[in-house]
């Protein structure tokens, strides 16, 4: 298991702001902002490395914006990791609510009626992962009560208070002019106003209409070729579970980097 210690095995790359938006913020402690996970084990220990390997890292935080699990292959593995960071760190780890982790928490609620449509979105994938076996066929009960039966079995496999870390996940983060949310927010709400539904799934007028508080939004959800920072908005999904890059943004007292890592 990696920490956030070890060598650079990343990109990093200067950007310029685009639009004419307030000034970008830039925070006292370097906050660093890393996108939808998805079950990449790989990606996320090579991006901890790329972020402890900066020359002028000192101390800071590292926010991620949900979606840790799903479609991947090692979402129990990225879990367990991370659960153990936050609990090491909680003010420089922290990790975000998605829509993928509401999900799962609504199969183990309530499997029958949320079951189906978290396994064909990448629920299948995390089950895997924790060692069940969602296509299993077991004689003498249907449908409905082998989700049920899966949904106990994923939370005996959750090591711990897994069910409940992952219940008490914040659906934003937010300090002075910066906010990270999962999904897109609702531009004409402030953050502290913003419904579980927005902050997980996104807000239609979020990339069309700016925000009048000047506030910066960093979010994940929405994947983009390529992480970038416009008009108030920076977006940090470059989809790592299928393109096999993972990126994050760095904001400091220096302004604004992306960094990038890839699995090959």
């Amino acid at each position: 298991m990696r920490s956030l210690r070890g060598l650079l095995s990343g990109r990093l790359s200067k950007t310029g702001i685009a639009g004419g938006f307030s000034a970008l913020p830039r925070p006292d402690i370097p906050t660093c902002i890393v996108g939808d996970l998805h079950g990449r084990m790989d990606l996320l220990e090579r991006m901890l490395d790329a972020i402890s390997a900066r020359a002028d890292a000192g101390p800071y935080r590292v926010i991620f914006v949900g979606d840790l699990i799903d479609r991947g292959p090692q979402s129990a593995e990225i879990l367990s990791h991370l659960a153990a960071l936050c609990a090491a760190a909680p003010d420089r780890v922290i990790c975000l609510m998605g829509n993928h982790e509401r999900m799962m928490l609504d199969f183990i609620d309530d499997p029958v009626r949320c079951g189906p449509r978290w396994l064909a979105n990448g629920g299948n994938e995390t089950l895997i992962s924790f060692g069940l076996s969602p296509w299993a066929r077991r004689d003498g009960i249907n449908a409905a009560e082998r989700l049920k039966v899966l949904a106990a079995g994923l939370v005996a496999a959750m090591p711990g208070e897994g069910a409940h870390w992952l219940a008490n996940l914040p659906l934003s983060w937010c300090e002075g002019a910066l906010a990270v949310t999962h999904a897109g927010a609702d531009p004409a709400r402030g953050i502290a106003d913003q419904t579980a539904e927005t902050l997980l799934w996104g807000h239609p007028a979020f990339s069309r209409q700016p925000r009048r508080d000047g506030l910066w939004v960093a979010h994940g959800h929405t994947i983009v070729e390529k992480a970038a920072s416009r008009s108030g908005r920076i977006a940090v999904d470059t989809g790592a579970w299928r393109t096999g890059r993972l990126s994050a943004a760095w904001l400091s007292k220096d302004g604004l980097d992306f960094i990038e890592v890839t699995s090959v």
